[in-house]
């Protein structure tokens, strides 16, 4: 197999993971994966600041473990086979999404923790469509639905996808989930810069081989001090990438990112190369106030919570909302599933699902049940749910939020027409709005995170988050929309996914 045209640090980095996948019987340069003799445990970490390649390197690897004869682990359903497995995760399914987008097959890691139990006689639907079984007589389904599912699934690969072509709904053929027990074979991580210690060990319980792709300049996930997972690696465990790369390298937002390594400069200085590269290039731009339409889909990034409050609160004025309803395109955040022990298997559920803690959604209507809301998640395959819903509106200078949708339990959202820049990581909007005045005020205030001044740090998370357009926002301000809330711009399946049952209205 003919290895791709990587640049020298990324071909440092594809030869010593193709050493360690030979150790465990895969040769990416002949093309071919043997059975694993041992489950020995090796991890590396790959890093590198924005535009150095770490994603393209990622996909060329996945496509040689695929020309090797690896399966891929969606997370849908497992093939009963013999042979070896990938499995590419990401934390989120904004980031797993963006992944997918440039055409790497990817997974949140809570859909491979947990696997789907299919109800038997789905078993063998899903096992004829992946070619294990020969085709079975399903009652109720037409040879038509039958062969459209067939059509779905050898072009996706997704057995959900494949029966919902056949008009079948999650609830009809997915009985439950379970926590993982057997381990897998070798796993891919994206976004390594949000893990937290805990899912860093339940990885490494479950792939023998890890690789896990970061930006060390990021933000490190609350409470651990600053440090990254990967920080724990050195010598050739820990492959760095420093070049940035030749399609990379008349970006105006990746000059701005990198600028911000710059030990010298201040924030005041920062600003004005922003004025600059705004003069030259549109891909940047100042704005005088922060634009109202495009928070509907990409929130405004800012530091401060209490500057999320306010400006939630003033999107939600101009657009003619009050505290007693949510309107139809309104965004939300996962604030977390707000159920008791005895409903673990519905944790599970909504998790796989994707509703985890951070998650984007946006709010589509009522349900059919009272305290439910129909939701499209954002980045999910599956994106439409209807779920038992906890809604909470905060209010500036206010302790306890407004409930407009207080169902007893469930999942818990707050607004998302704007985010901390800690929760944006790991997502990427083709047009991002940064609030300065809060990165003013982490300058000012001086603080330090891992050797580096916090607002940095900032900045340099938020501008990376815009794929094409950077909107650098100077004031506390809000401009009036020029369109109304709507869902047409969604791509939303026919029939809901009802997730939490009736334990939980």
């Amino acid at each position: 197999m003919e290895t791709p045209a990587l640049s020298p640090d990324q071909a440092e980095a594809w030869d010593r993971i193709a050493e360690v996948l030979s150790d465990s019987g895969i040769d990416l340069t002949e093309g071919w994966a043997g059975p694993r003799e041992d489950d020995d445990s090796r991890v590396l970490a790959v890093t590198g600041k924005a535009g150095s390649g770490k994603t393209l390197l990622l996909a060329e690897l996945v496509k040689s473990l695929r020309g090797a004869g690896l399966d891929i682990v969606s997370g849908d359903w497992e093939r009963k086979s013999e042979r070896r497995t990938l499995a590419v995760l990401a934390p989120t399914n904004k980031a797993a999404s963006v992944l997918r987008s440039r055409g790497v097959p990817a997974t949140t890691i809570h859909r491979i923790l947990y696997t789907p139990v299919y109800d038997p006689e789905y078993e063998k639907l899903a096992e004829w469509l992946a070619g294990e079984a020969d085709r079975p007589e399903m009652e109720g389904m037409s040879d038509e639905a039958m062969d459209r599912a067939k059509r779905v699934f050898d072009q996706t690969g997704s057995v959900p996808g494949a029966l919902a072509a056949a008009g079948l709904r999650g609830s009809d053929f997915i009985t439950g989930w379970k926590r993982r027990d057997a381990p897998l074979d070798v796993g891919f991580v994206d976004e390594s810069s949000m893990l937290d210690d805990r899912q860093y060990e339940d990885l490494t319980e479950i792939f023998p081989t890890l690789v896990l792709f970061g930006d060390p300049a990021q933000l490190a996930p609350v409470n651990q001090s600053g440090r990254m997972v990967f920080d724990r690696f050195e010598g050739d465990d820990h492959l760095h990438l420093d070049r940035i790369h030749r399609q990379e390298a008349d970006n105006p937002i990746l000059d701005l990112a990198h600028a911000l390594s710059d030990p010298r400069l201040d924030f005041y200085t920062f600003e004005r190369m922003i004025e600059q590269a705004a003069a030259k290039d549109d891909r940047v731009q100042i704005a005088a106030r922060v634009d109202s339409d495009l928070m509907a889909r990409s929130p405004v990034l800012v530091w401060r919570n209490n500057t999320r409050i306010r400006l939630i609160r003033a999107f939600r004025q101009a657009h003619g909302a009050d505290d007693t309803h949510l309107l139809p395109g309104e965004p939300l955040i996962c604030d977390g599933l707000e159920l008791p022990l005895k409903h673990r298997k519905r944790r599970i559920d909504l998790e796989a699902r994707g509703l985890i803690k951070g998650a984007q959604v946006v709010y589509l209507g009522p349900g059919r049940k009272p305290g439910f809301s129909k939701l499209h998640v954002v980045g999910a395959p599956e994106p439409e749910i209807s779920v038992s819903s906890i809604v909470k509106i905060e209010h500036p200078d206010e302790e306890e939020p407004f409930l407009p949708f207080a169902a007893h339990m469930g999942a818990a959202f707050l607004h998302g027409a704007a985010v901390t820049i800690h929760k944006a990581q790991g997502s990427q909007w083709d047009a991002v709005q940064v609030f300065g005045p809060d990165l003013e005020v982490a300058f000012k205030m001086g603080r330090v995170e891992a050797g580096q001044a916090l607002w940095k740090r900032l900045a340099y998370v938020a501008i990376t988050r815009a794929v094409t357009r950077l909107i650098w926002v100077r004031r506390y301000a809000l401009a009036v929309p020029k369109q109304a809330l709507g869902t047409d711009d969604l791509k939303v399946a026919p029939a809901p996914l009802e997730l939490t049952g009736e334990e939980t209205e």
